[in-house]
């Protein structure tokens, strides 16, 4: 009877464990990544009171089974669900990573390494990935600094975001690419500048560049110049002016085998040679009034003074003086006087149309006298007679005096004409100014230093050079303007108009070449070691008709997806996400993304052999099988990582809450196993009254 009494104290201590697992799971219900635990029973010891006993043959009796009582229960195991995946629980942390599988985070403390699937991370003031909770590291494995990858080895702690990882370090631009369609009717194409492209570089210390680059036709349907104009500077100011240089071929070439290009202009000399002075490196041409002066030559006056014509002032200043010179550009105003003498028979022909009368011996027009008899009535109506002839010019200073025979009328006058550009001049290369140049005899019509021109700029620069010919029979001269280029020469299919090569057969890209250091025009020594050379891809541009429009564009970078080659600034740290394999990703606002490592995992042979240590810790047994110290890659075994979510637990509370029931029932079936064996007891016990 009081084996009964000590069964159901056993089973009333076995039911208390199992409900300490079951409170135990409940209240882990929300620990992240936590794994529920079940226990099971066991029966304990028996006491046999008859051994069990075989058949005799001999004397026909049969075998007995044993005979034998059980004391109780006890705890047979506490078994733990530990791959049993948790569902996910999304909280856009980007430090919070959940393993699908059954690996485990490596950890430390700094002296030991756990495990878990607690995967709530932060970043600690040393750059420390950690455990948010303990503040334990995370594990795993560095880059390699050579090859810029991961290198499996023991793991460490890892250390995302030092001071290295912070910012991206600048890149030269080596590569860039054209590409789009050459269209040969382009008028851009054909004129002086050529069609203008740009692209942009950067140096080695992350500086910003605009290359500035032409395209030009050379008189063939299928070849094409292709020139380096000028580099620019993040402000948009010239290199050559920056550094004071004297061209853009001192800082970079983009050189080639072009024929030289020639531009030869006529010039109407009028039967004057021009003259080249060497000091000035300048050209003059000596031009005709009514070559230069707006109106002269439809001024009926001015036209009949011939030479008697007399320049006095130009744009305001007086040159009347022996040897006076001035300067005026178009638009500007230059007021000349002429002389002239009109016989009776001219003024009374076209295009005065004067009328003489014999018997006052006076002009007159429409009936009204225009000799008045004094000199200043006379002046006063000649001017206003003569009005209609000046084209609305400004007309002054007009006087009439009366000649010997007394019907000839010699006429003295002023007038204001506007300086103009001749069209035999206008939009030349060379850059035109006007000059008047005073005779030694200003009032002496035959003074032949007395003259207008114009004066050509013609500084020989850096492969161009100027050549003046002979006056032909026509009375013209020329000038013509060398221009030897540094371009590279760009061919195309003739047939199907696709990129056939550039620079030389066979070459689909051509380089612009940095020079180390360029020498200013104060002598100053210019380090260009910064630039590094960019070879330029032309294998995708076409020669094609595009209504007369050309869609060429030039890029940084290798054509190809990767952009290798582009050049960056100096990237600053603009994120980090942790990859699928766990691999830690840094991105900046250059474009660069930098491996920084690697989350390693830890997988063992029976991870339900695995200690719990508390806060969501696992320590390795000898039935769980040890850790190697290395780890694994989590895709390995068919895992991965998510970030910005972590594991629930995967306790399930409907079976917790079932389990309890059953085991409540137990614990008081138990209870009743012991107040009968008292009730039994206390019978036995009142026997003696």
């Amino acid at each position: 009877m009081m084996r009964s009494l000590f069964s159901g104290v056993a089973g009333l201590k076995t039911h208390q464990t199992r409900m300490d697992v079951i409170g135990n799971n409940i209240a882990n219900v929300n620990t992240t990544a936590y794994k529920s635990q079940n226990m099971v029973f066991n029966d304990l010891l028996y006491q046999t009171t008859q051994a069990a006993s075989g058949a005799n043959a001999a004397t026909g009796r049969g075998g007995v089974n044993p005979r034998q009582i059980g004391l109780g229960s006890k705890t047979g195991a506490i078994s733990t669900a530990i791959t049993q995946q948790g569902s996910a629980q999304s909280t856009n942390n980007p430090w919070d990573v959940m393993i699908e599988g059954d690996s485990f985070f490596v950890v430390s403390d700094g002296s030991q390494n756990f495990f878990t699937r607690d995967g709530s991370f932060t970043v600690d003031g040393a750059g420390n990935l950690v455990m948010a909770s303990l503040g334990y590291t995370v594990m795993g494995w560095q880059v390699d600094p050579e090859t810029g990858d991961i290198r499996s080895d023991v793991v460490s702690a890892l250390q995302v975001m030092n001071t290295n990882n912070l910012t991206a370090p600048p890149e030269a631009t080596t590569k860039a690419y054209l590409s789009g369609i050459l269209d040969k009717t382009d008028p851009t194409i054909n004129s002086d500048s050529g069609a203008i492209r740009t692209f942009q570089i950067f140096d080695s210390q992350g500086y910003a560049y605009t290359v500035k680059m032409s395209f030009h036709g050379i008189g063939s349907d299928d070849e094409f110049r292709v020139e380096l104009d000028d580099i620019m500077d993040a402000t948009g100011v010239s290199l050559v002016k920056k550094y004071g240089l004297s061209n853009i071929n001192q800082i970079a070439t983009f050189g080639g085998d072009i024929p030289p290009k020639t531009t030869t202009t006529y010039y109407p000399l009028s039967g004057s040679v021009a003259t080249y002075d060497s000091a000035t490196q300048t050209y003059s041409v000596t031009l005709a009034n009514g070559d230069v002066l707006k109106g002269y030559n439809d001024n009926a006056l001015l036209v009949a003074a011939g030479k008697n014509v007399t320049i006095k002032t130009v744009n305001g200043t007086d040159v009347t003086a022996a040897g006076a010179t001035a300067q005026v550009t178009a638009g500007q105003k230059v007021v000349v006087g002429g002389s002239l003498t009109l016989t009776k028979e001219q003024l009374q022909s076209e295009p005065y149309n004067f009328i003489f009368s014999s018997k006052t011996n006076q002009y007159e027009k429409d009936g009204v006298a225009i000799d008045q008899g004094t000199e200043a009535a006379n002046n006063t109506s000649w001017q206003n007679a003569l009005s209609s002839l000046f084209n609305g010019q400004t007309v002054s200073n007009v006087t009439v005096k009366n000649g010997d025979n007394g019907t000839d009328r010699i006429i003295t006058f002023d007038v204001e004409l506007e300086a103009e550009q001749d069209a035999n001049y206008a939009n030349n290369a060379f850059g035109t100014i006007l000059h008047y140049k005073g005779g030694a005899n200003p009032t002496d019509p035959d003074d032949n230093a007395k003259i207008l021109e114009y004066v050509f700029s013609c500084k020989p620069g850096d492969g161009i050079s100027y050549t003046l010919s002979d006056v032909a029979s026509d009375g013209s001269a020329q000038i013509t303007k060398t221009e030897t280029s540094s371009g590279q020469r760009l061919v195309f299919d003739h047939e199907t108009g696709f990129f056939s090569y550039i620079g030389s057969q066979g070459n689909e890209s051509a380089t612009l070449t940095f020079n180390p250091s360029a020498s200013s025009l104060s002598g100053e020594l210019i380090d260009l070691s910064q630039f590094s050379n960019v070879e330029i891809d032309f294998s995708s541009v076409k020669n094609l008709g595009n209504g007369k429009k050309c869609t060429l564009e030039l890029t940084p970078g290798s054509k190809d997806s990767s952009a290798s080659g582009k050049g960056r600034k100096i990237g600053e740290l603009i994120g980090i996400e942790i990859g699928q394999d766990g691999r830690i990703t840094a991105s900046y606002d250059n474009g660069l993304t930098k491996l920084l490592g690697q989350i390693a995992v830890a997988e063992f042979a029976n991870a339900a052999g695995l200690s719990k240590a508390g806060n969501n810790l696992y320590s390795a047994t000898q039935n769980s099988g040890e850790f190697d110290g290395v780890g694994k890659d989590i895709t390995a075994s068919g895992g991965s990582m998510t970030s910005g979510v972590l594991e629930m637990s995967n306790v399930d509370l409907s079976s917790e809450f079932t389990t309890m029931i059953t085991t409540q029932r137990g614990f008081q079936a138990n209870s009743r196993i012991i107040t009968t064996s008292d009730t039994l007891l206390e019978e036995l016990v009142n026997l003696k009254r």
